[in-house]
């Protein structure tokens, strides 16, 4: 059991049947009465954001989160497929399941499988991938003194922002968590 008083950012508890994540906490101590701590607690199953106080010495169960690699194999419509590469089972998830963790992931990268319980809750792409610019317009000389940038399309489908200079055939680095141009590669 975990008391509040030891409650950090990004473990995992369960209340009440409902298994959440800490996404900020913060111990209060006011001038008069007894200190307590406040939180923001994101539900894993429905991604949705709730604030509660609780008293230190509340206690509550950790719930324990499998994070298993999986290979991304491909789509099929609203199917996608994932393979475990020590066992070779295959899993379908529909699209719902999916959500957008899959925009900047080829066929054949490895993904992190999160789940409770057997019950898988989220996809975690790598944190950074390269891929390689299938479609951008061209950069004009002359607009580089404002550190502007260009919408592009890597080969996954998905749009990001490029500085002027990169060009179509290009291969960049992209940072999953925010879909931002790292470098070029």
């Amino acid at each position: 059991m975990i008391s509040a008083g030891e409650f950090r950012n990004g473990l995992t508890i369960e209340i009440d049947g409902t298994v959440y994540q800490i996404v900020e906490f913060q111990h209060v101590k006011p001038g008069k009465g007894a200190a307590f701590v406040r939180t923001k607690l994101r539900d894993i199953k429905n991604g949705g954001i709730t604030e509660r106080t609780f008293r230190p010495t509340e206690k509550y169960p950790p719930a324990h989160i499998d994070r298993s690699d999986m290979q991304y194999l491909y789509s099929d419509g609203d199917l996608y497929y994932f393979m475990n590469v020590e066992t070779y089972d295959q899993i379908a998830l529909n699209k719902d399941a999916i959500g957008d963790s899959l925009k900047f992931v080829k066929e054949n990268d490895m993904v992190k499988m999160l789940s409770h319980n057997g019950d898988i809750f989220a996809i975690e792409p790598p944190l950074f991938v390269e891929l390689v610019i299938t479609h951008t317009e061209p950069g004009f000389k002359g607009d580089t003194a404002t550190g502007a940038s260009k919408p592009a399309t890597v080969e996954t489908g998905a749009t990001v922002y490029v500085p002027l200079f990169v060009e179509q055939g290009d291969k960049i680095s992209i940072d999953t968590r925010t879909g931002e141009y790292m470098k070029r590669v």
